[in-house]
């Protein structure tokens, strides 16, 4: 269970730090790094359902995480114009 949640963690900042990287050029600090990239797994993970695809281990889960992250931002962005 505790080992989960670590992954859990780990995998959330790495996916936000990596779309904040990419997006806006730095990261979110830790706390907005975790949120959006636990936002960004659940998007992802949607997203990768939809078009038929899966992700697996911890190298997957970071793909499938940064790109629901990199959505979550775009749309925020659309959305704060």
């Amino acid at each position: 269970m505790l080992e989960s949640i670590i992954y859990f963690i780990i995998v959330g900042v790495v996916a936000g730090f990596l779309a904040g990287k990419i997006m806006k050029g730095k990261g979110y600090g830790f706390i907005g790094n975790l949120v959006i990239g636990i936002i960004g797994a659940v998007i992802g993970g949607f997203v990768f359902g939809l078009v038929g695809l899966s992700s697996y281990g911890l190298i997957g889960a970071i793909i499938s995480a940064l790109v629901g992250a990199i959505i979550l931002i775009w749309i925020i962005g659309k959305l704060k114009k």
